[in-house]
């Protein structure tokens, strides 16, 4: 029976999946092996008629550039309990499976690890090479080497931040836009950057105090305040949804929003728009100080997820799809392939990046103290600083609270 491979995806889409699927299946394809994609991610590993798709030379070739996955993704997770009773052993054997490629983050490929352990304890021993991808951009990868995705995002994101600062300046209005990154501001902060907005909220930026809603509120009327100063009556804050996840329980159960809660008793912030609150909280801070300015909220994030690569991730996703082959001819398993600045491809061990304590992967943060971070915030933003004070008080009593620095205790 011809040897196969089998691809999964998992987790979240991001752009640029179905360039490393494709890539990964093209060399495979002209080395002689079969290609099978599982749809459902896990799941179909611990489900007796799992859904595949036989993946030829014209499948790959009609995906690789399109956004989205075409092996359909799954966040299942599966447990102990699944392992002993349900894992599909039959559908590695019946198909002669060398090797389990991944798609995902670090769970994903924590759990391929998981499968390639259980396998071996069966007998029957197979490779599994996982690729990482996140828009978030905060997987610590040497050299700064971006995770797959972030830079499409980052462009198509860039779009609509461009369109929406555009209609503020149409309008005069201003609008609070909130873009995905549950620990790291990246994408944020490139979207802001890119826009030239004039307020770009982060979680890095609070590395000296703790985060709150007032904290946030005031840095976003300090740009407003900044620009009537400056006669400019528009303007764009861009927050990241890091900074809302960062909040404590009682700083959300404070902030006068009404959520749905788990039933561990914690707020569902996932079903709600964090630039329709960050909004709403301005704008109730505004009219408490009598200044005449209303907020509209837009949220970017699903929509930039399953965007159409860009050049960038089409060439480096097609690398680290045939990086998969290469690691694989060497023999490597239990690794993530990695492709650096060079198009060098070497084997990642996940021991090499997980936290030696928790076990889990720490996330790569904004660099706040880098030049490039300070060069944006000091030369892009607008804010109050000591110099406008006089001139704040006509908005505000005491402009020195709305200081960008010492808000931040910098």
């Amino acid at each position: 029976m011809k040897e196969s491979i089998v691809i999964l995806t998992g987790g979240g889409p991001a752009p640029g999946m179905n360039t490393v699927v494709g890539s990964v299946a093209k060399v495979f394809l002209r080395k002689g092996y079969r290609v099978i994609g599982l749809h459902g991610g896990y799941s179909g590993l611990f489900n007796p008629r799992p859904r595949t798709v036989e993946i030829d030379f014209s499948y790959a070739d009609s995906i690789f550039n399109r956004g989205g996955s075409a092996v359909i993704m799954s966040r299942f997770k599966p447990t102990d309990k699944n392992f002993a009773e349900d894992f599909n052993l039959h559908f590695f054997t019946n198909n002669n499976v060398k090797l389990l490629v991944t798609v995902g983050g670090d769970d994903t490929a924590s759990t391929a690890n998981r499968v390639a352990k259980f396998l071996a304890e069966k007998n029957y021993p197979i490779a599994n090479i996982h690729v990482p991808k996140t828009i978030d951009n905060d997987l610590p990868l040497p050299g700064a080497t971006p995770t797959f995705g972030y830079h499409s995002a980052k462009a198509q994101g860039s779009v609509t931040a461009s369109i929406i600062y555009e209609d503020a300046r149409t309008s005069e209005n201003w609008f609070i836009v909130s873009a995905m990154g549950r620990s790291a501001g990246h994408l944020a902060f490139g979207i802001g950057a890119a826009c030239h907005y004039p307020m770009i909220v982060i979680p890095e930026m609070f590395n000296k105090t703790e985060i709150t809603i007032d904290k946030i509120c005031k840095l976003v009327i300090s740009s407003i305040i900044k620009r009537k100063i400056m006669s400019v009556n528009y303007g764009c804050a861009m927050v990241s949804e890091g900074v809302f996840h960062a909040l404590s329980n009682e700083e959300i159960k404070n902030s006068g929003i009404t959520f749905t809660y788990d039933d561990h008793g914690h707020p569902e912030l996932g079903k709600i728009s964090k630039a329709a609150i960050f909004s709403q909280l301005v704008d109730a801070r505004m009219s408490k100080l009598g200044i005449k300015v209303k907020t509209r909220p837009v949220e970017i994030g699903y929509d930039v997820r399953c965007f159409n690569p860009i050049a960038y991730d089409l060439v480096y996703c097609s690398l680290l799809g045939f990086g998969v082959y290469k690691l694989f001819a060497e023999n490597k398993t239990g690794c993530m392939v990695y492709v650096d600045a060079q198009g060098d491809v070497h084997p990642l061990f996940l021991k090499d990046l997980q936290d030696s304590a928790t076990g889990k992967i720490p996330p790569r943060l904004v660099n706040i103290d880098s030049q490039r971070v300070h060069s944006v915030m000091d030369n892009s933003l607008h804010y109050i600083a000591p110099c406008d004070y006089e001139a704040s008080k006509e908005y505000v009593n005491d402009p020195e609270e709305y200081d960008f620095r010492k808000i931040l205790n910098w």
